[in-house]
């Protein structure tokens, strides 16, 4: 057998997160091939993640942990790996997004990222142009990481209104999105979640050029996130905020109530279902 790869912690979080996971098993007398079997994860897997030429799920992560016996340590790594793992445009939001008391969006195309399935935001990342498995699993891990921020002691009011377009628009197959319009449904029956609406019965043209996001919290200005594609803007210029939040405002008028707009994703349901 080969020796092993050397590796760098220094070059990058998946270089550390590797060597400190070879680190433990071998302090622990462990083969991979022993690892694998404890987490039920492949040894081709383990392999990779240890060579840091595959990023680790937060899941591989726990359960490499709770193997090990080591308290958390690798879990701690994971939060710099699944940044590392998210493009440069977009970790300026990631930082609003978690100090964030309230989210008002507004998606005219697509379920906003925190609150997709799994299986939803795997079929629209695999539309990417020249995309490859191993970045779709990177990213799928990176977004469903960031609904952890309802896992806060306080977690932030999420304010959400779609185009009734969204429940109709075929992404993956009709089991993908049932379980997605399902999933509306169970988050906007919690306290801190709103889902609104907007019907095609409004003839409403105001925000069609695109989806964005408005952030508050106490003590800072607002900032908003535009969303375009192949990458998105964080601003937090007074004069686009406002505009944004007077549209956002136009939007909500029409859209139908929590209740009504959530009958509506029922009765859609019943599209995919059937």
């Amino acid at each position: 057998m080969p020796a092993p790869r050397e590796l760098d912690p220094s070059a990058s979080p998946q270089a550390l997160f590797g060597y400190e996971l070879r680190r433990h098993r071998t302090a622990a007398g462990w083969t991979m091939e022993q690892l694998a079997q404890k987490i039920c994860f492949s040894l081709a897997l383990v392999g990779m993640v240890e060579t840091a030429r595959r990023t680790p799920s937060r899941d591989f992560a726990e359960r490499c942990d709770e193997a090990l016996e080591l308290d958390g340590a690798l879990l701690r790594l994971w939060p710099f790996i699944n940044r590392a793992s998210t493009p440069a445009w977009f970790r300026p939001w990631l930082d609003v997004e978690r100090e964030a008391g309230t989210l008002h969006t507004w998606q005219p195309l697509i379920v906003p990222g925190l609150l997709q399935t799994e299986e939803y935001a795997r079929a629209i990342l695999l539309g990417e142009p020249r995309v490859t498995q191993e970045q779709v699993e990177d990213n799928v891990a990176a977004r469903m990481e960031r609904k952890r921020i309802f896992e806060r002691p306080e977690p932030p009011m999420f304010w959400a209104v779609l185009d009734e377009c969204v429940l109709h628009r075929p992404v993956g197959d009709a089991q993908v999105m049932a379980a997605q319009l399902a999933h509306l449904i169970e988050a906007g029956s919690l306290p801190y979640i709103t889902v609104q609406i907007l019907p095609l019965s409004t003839y409403s043209t105001t925000g069609l050029e695109g989806g964005f996001i408005i952030a508050q919290a106490r003590g800072v200005p607002d900032t908003v996130y535009l969303e375009s594609a192949g990458h998105g803007q964080v601003v937090d210029r007074a004069e686009v905020v406002e505009d944004l939040t007077t549209r956002y405002e136009v939007i909500r008028a029409e859209a139908l109530p929590q209740r009504a707009s959530l009958d509506m994703i029922r009765e859609t349901i019943e599209r995919w279902t059937t």
